[in-house]
């Protein structure tokens, strides 16, 4: 009798061992395995204080302290968090980015965006995918909120692996120009290219100390600043990624991709850019200069600059507010064409594939984006100081605005996000005219994985950069040899294997969709 009791005893205790085992296997303490489920915020009840580390692109704001102390109070009221944030600044941000994660830094929440690696990183592990069930549970306002083909856009290889903003944006470039030296000097309004060039040049020539366009190639820039403009839009080309020069028509439903340094619109305009150029339109050392555009252009150093329509026409409003006897005007150098619209990754928020809270880190988001108070706390700052809020949906800045701007807190934009009052009305008019012009094409959600041609792809950017911004700026005395030479470099880099890839993932992608 005593021995069946032993027995008994030994078979429970056993059975108590592999029960502790299983339950200790199934509540790991990190997020290394990359668990899409994300069932357990690594042991972090609602209950407990939790303090997330942010990673956020641009300059910390002089009044970031003050501003996200309240947002902290309300996040620790209504989900038990706080957030420390660390700021990448501007100047050295994309050097900086990729080594956080090949670090594998101590963050939850990072900024990020289809122009600031989240492709690479999502193919490099570097993000926590985010699946319906997380989103669904974690994040139920941005879920209910966003269109469903926001979510589907932001997808790799049909894993999700960030929250995208909620706020459609047409990503047609224009110019902002000296509207009052235009006029000084009795020029034709600029309406395209040639008027665009006439207006530079006659600035260079006449307003001492000051360029006709403001550039700053420097940074390893691949790219003529023009460029979006006068060959993607005038020519109705979408680039497939800023690191290569391959375009594809908008309208081509084949998708067929091309070289666009090797074509006769390239060569075109290469012709454009050095009579700029040797009109002295831009400095003779633009190939070094790192200078913040904008602001040459308010120290009146510069009579132009290009940029998207939302962030002109702020600068506009600036310049209202500082520049008093300065008159600007905001241009669409190819209003003809067609328009497009940025895929939801423009901007948007990721969690760490490190991170320890997962799930905490989702309820943020949730709260960035779709609560009121929080949203208009991390976006504008504090009403009666940062800006004065106006009705529902517009603001006016208030004195200490200045102390709280400059950083990608549009990584939450959404539909809470206010319009300042002095918004130009011309940028208005312009941004209604281009819902009209809308194109959706067949490659909208296209990403390319650069897996199997790293290697070529930086050995073009390197191309690109040494052969290339010399070219666009007009310093080389003879554009058609510069060209060739261009030509020459990129196909020793390995520019026809690349072409290869990328055509043979188009012709997939076109297959499936």
């Amino acid at each position: 009798m005593q021995q069946k009791k032993r027995g008994a005893m030994r078979l429970l205790t056993l059975m108590l061992m592999v029960s502790l085992l299983l339950n200790a296997c199934s509540s790991g303490s990190g997020n290394e395995s990359n668990d899409p489920q994300g069932t357990a915020d690594n042991g972090a009840s609602a209950s407990e204080d939790v303090t997330l580390k942010m990673l956020l692109i641009g300059s910390k704001p002089a009044d970031y302290d003050e501003v996200f102390g309240e947002v902290n109070q309300l996040l620790k009221e209504k989900i038990n968090t706080t957030i420390e944030t660390e700021f990448l600044d501007w100047s050295d941000w994309s050097s900086k980015y990729p080594l956080k994660f090949a670090a594998r830094d101590d963050f939850d929440l990072v900024f990020t965006a289809n122009w600031a690696f989240y492709h690479n990183q999502a193919m490099n592990g570097g993000f926590y995918e985010l699946t319906d069930e997380l989103l669904q549970t974690n994040a139920p306002m941005t879920w209910e909120a966003m269109p469903k083909v926001s979510w589907e856009q932001a997808k790799i290889k049909d894993k999700l692996y960030m929250v995208p903003n909620n706020n459609q944006e047409i990503t047609d470039k224009v110019v902002m120009i000296r509207e009052d030296l235009r006029k000084k000097y009795n020029l034709e309004p600029v309406t395209n290219a040639e008027t665009f060039a006439a207006y530079t040049k006659a600035i260079a020539k006449n307003e001492p100390g000051m360029s006709g366009f403001a550039t700053a190639a420097g940074g390893g820039y691949k790219w003529h600043e023009l460029d979006n403009m006068l060959l993607e839009q005038q020519n109705e080309w979408k680039l497939i990624d800023p690191n290569m020069p391959f375009a594809f028509k908008l309208d081509d439903a084949t998708g067929k991709v091309f070289n666009v340094y090797d074509t006769p619109e390239f060569t075109e305009l290469l012709l454009y850019y050095k009579d700029l150029a040797d009109s002295g339109v831009w400095s003779k050392n633009v190939v070094n200069s790192k200078n913040e555009v904008w602001q040459d252009v308010k120290a009146g150093k510069a009579a132009s600059l290009k940029g998207n329509l939302g962030s002109l026409g702020f600068q506009f409003v600036e310049a209202q507010r500082d520049l008093p006897d300065v008159e600007m005007s905001i241009v669409d150098l190819t209003p003809n064409q067609k328009k497009t619209a940025s895929i939801s990754t423009q901007n948007g928020m990721a969690v760490h594939a490190t991170s320890k809270h997962v799930e905490r880190s989702l309820k943020v988001i949730d709260l960035l984006q779709n609560d009121k108070e929080i949203h208009d706390l991390t976006m504008y700052g504090i009403a009666g100081s940062h800006y004065e809020p106006i009705d529902e949906d517009k603001y006016k800045p208030g004195p200490n605005r200045d102390k709280y701007t400059g950083f990608s807190n549009w990584g939450w934009n959404s539909p809470l996000n206010r319009t300042e009052t002095s918004y130009p009305e011309e940028a208005e008019a312009m941004e209604k005219s281009w819902e009209e012009k809308v194109y959706h094409y067949p490659l909208e959600t296209f990403v390319f994985d650069d897996q199997k041609v790293k290697n070529e792809l930086a050995n073009i950017g390197n191309v690109m950069v040494r052969y290339g911004v010399p070219l666009e700026y007009g310093l080389i005395a003879d554009p058609q040899q510069g060209q060739a030479e261009l030509i020459n470099q990129l196909n020793t880099a390995g520019i026809e294997k690349v072409q290869a890839e990328l055509q043979s993932q188009i012709d997939t992608f076109l297959e499936k969709n």
